[in-house]
């Protein structure tokens, strides 16, 4: 006989059954992992990453991808961070990085400009750039990929949670409502 105590040890419940896994660092979860995120969707694509510049090398003909996603009625949204801004300027001096945060975010743009018309892009406002660059929410419908960055680490190098909704109140919800609250007080990105 299986005690109690060990079922319960070895099968999640409550708010951990939203948690499919984890990865120590964002570079380490599956670039397959995002295509098929991306492909699954069907309703609403967000991607509130601070850059988000690493997307079009995680997922095969990103930019094709979220037309065809966005003409069979799926939402596709970006929330970047000002490449202009203060808050930009300090992450830079803090991770001291080559491919610096304001060349990321126009690498970004320099996509999303190209996808005119196909896809929403809001700038973060400058009130909650802090609060934008220190967690990213790259929500599919119902699953999610979320990263807490870090002290001085780039995003590559930050967790990443792989979250499913399984009900009202839990990680899942907690991190889109975040997410949404940034987009909400979002400028519209500058052509």
């Amino acid at each position: 006989m299986i005690g109690p105590h060990l079922v319960k040890d070895r099968i999640k419940s409550g708010h951990d059954r939203e948690l499919v896994r984890s990865y120590p660092y964002r570079s380490a979860c599956p670039s397959t992992l995002w295509g098929e995120l991306v492909a699954e969707a069907r309703d609403e694509l967000f991607f509130a990453g601070y850059t988000d510049y690493f997307l079009w090398t995680q997922v095969p003909v990103f930019s094709d991808v979220l037309r065809r996603k966005a003409a069979a009625g799926c939402r596709v949204r970006f929330l970047v961070g000002d490449p202009d801004g203060e808050v930009t300027r300090n992450r830079e001096v803090v991770e001291d990085a080559a491919l610096t945060v304001s060349a990321r975010i126009r690498m970004t743009l320099r996509q999303l400009g190209e996808l005119a018309g196909v896809v929403e892009a809001r700038f973060s406002a400058s009130a909650d750039a802090v609060n934008h660059v220190s967690l990213s929410v790259f929500r599919f419908d119902d699953s999610a990929l979320v990263t807490p960055h870090l002290a001085s680490l780039v995003g590559h190098d930050s967790p990443l949670l792989h979250l499913r909704r399984q009900g009202d109140g839990g990680l899942f919800d907690r991190f889109a409502e975040h997410a949404e609250e940034l987009w909400e007080r979002g400028v519209p990105v500058r052509e």
